[in-house]
């Protein structure tokens, strides 16, 4: 009987998507993230992101002659909600296309969806290798944690001359044990010893016991693959024990929140990251004034990622020359030097994106650049 009320309630969802959009003038993507929750600020950023590419577009005369009309849903920071969000974006809203989510974890269950659908999904940032391994229609506008990683170990061993790591990360977290894993095994290859590796998990608010356990092992660094979240908290508890050493992390740190939760625990810390506005290109100098204009706020890395992911799908069905499935997914397997705001994106055979990353350091209430690495 429930296998029976599932796929009436399937066939109801397909027919009442395909009745709403019979005939439609419009182009309908779709958007799903955390809009709410712990890491709202994600969602948001990217939201706003992908609506002034649309905005953008609009403007110049839309797509194939059509006007492009964003779907969006917002999943709460859930797994289950992404996926479910992703569900009701194909079924009901007959979305050509989805972009979505930021955390990997989150991406990594709604993207079964979008491949049994066969309709492209593009994640801004999500960066765990695993994500574009769901199948043929999943991308990414974003590098991966491997590359990332390398990143940060190397600038930690070689520009920073730290030689002693201590690992703190969300175990129930994707892309924080992924991340750390991939830290890990290039930093010991240089050299460099992991002291300790401790574990939290999303939402705690003590982390007293780990940090105590770290600062025993006297580590010339701590490496906290987290979310801003947590981090935020995590520096201040580790200058309240007298931890003094500098602290590092990935992109997951990317939101002015951090500077509000974690204050100046956090001054002089460093983390790789997407992009930055110190970068002189007219792309991203343009991007950052006309999402100012629009918003009243200078955008983070989430934002231009969303306007990027956006923009190169965009981009992807021009070329197509269709809104069918099958010919967006080779357009957009196509793509190579797509001048983007987070930089020049190429496309490569697993569907990510070769790109650069940037270092950035907290430097009272900005995130200043230090250096940029070429994949």
């Amino acid at each position: 009987m429930k296998s029976m009320i599932t796929v009436m309630l399937t066939f109801m969802m397909l027919l009442l998507g395909a009745c709403q959009n019979k005939g439609s003038d419009k182009i309908v993507i779709g958007n799903f993230g955390s809009m709410t929750g712990a890491e709202a600020t994600f969602g948001i950023s990217t939201k706003q992101g992908i609506e002034l590419a649309v905005e953008e577009y609009n403007k110049a005369g839309g797509l194939l002659g059509k006007q492009i009309e964003l779907k969006a849903y917002d999943n709460q920071g859930k797994p289950e909600e992404a996926r479910l969000s992703v569900e009701k974006l194909i079924n009901v809203d007959n979305v050509v296309a989805v972009i979505g989510e930021v955390a990997s974890t989150r991406s990594l269950a709604a993207a079964p969806v979008a491949q049994q659908y066969k309709v492209p999904m593009i994640s801004p940032s999500s960066t765990n290798p695993l994500v574009t391994q769901k199948g043929d229609y999943i991308f990414r506008v974003c590098f991966i944690d491997p590359f990332q990683g390398e990143v940060m170990a190397k600038f930690a061993f070689n520009s920073l001359k730290l030689k002693k790591a201590a690992i703190l990360r969300d175990s129930k977290s994707d892309y924080s044990m992924g991340l750390a894993n991939y830290f890990i095994k290039t930093f010991e290859s240089l050299g460099g010893t992991v002291v300790a590796d401790e574990k939290f998990v999303s939402g705690d608010v003590d982390f007293k016991a780990q940090l105590t356990s770290l600062k025993n092992k006297s580590p010339d660094f701590i490496f906290i693959p987290g979310y801003y979240t947590e981090v935020g908290l995590i520096a201040r508890q580790a200058r309240e024990a007298g931890i003094k050493v500098p602290m590092l992390g990935g992109d997951g740190w990317d939101s002015d929140k951090l500077l509000e939760i974690g204050g100046k625990a956090v001054e002089g810390s460093y983390f790789s990251n997407h992009y930055t506005v110190e970068d002189p290109r007219p792309e991203v100098q343009n991007f950052i004034k006309n999402y100012h204009t629009k918003f009243g706020i200078n955008p983070d890395a989430l934002a231009a990622s969303g306007y990027d992911a956006a923009r190169v799908l965009f981009e992807a069905i021009t070329r197509a020359g269709s809104i069918e499935g099958a010919k967006v997914r080779d357009a957009l397997a196509a793509t190579k030097d797509f001048n983007g705001a987070t930089g020049i994106i190429t496309i490569n055979e697993q569907r990510d994106a070769t790109k650069s990353a940037v270092v950035l350091q907290v430097v009272g209430k900005v995130f200043k650049f230090v250096e940029s690495v070429r994949p």
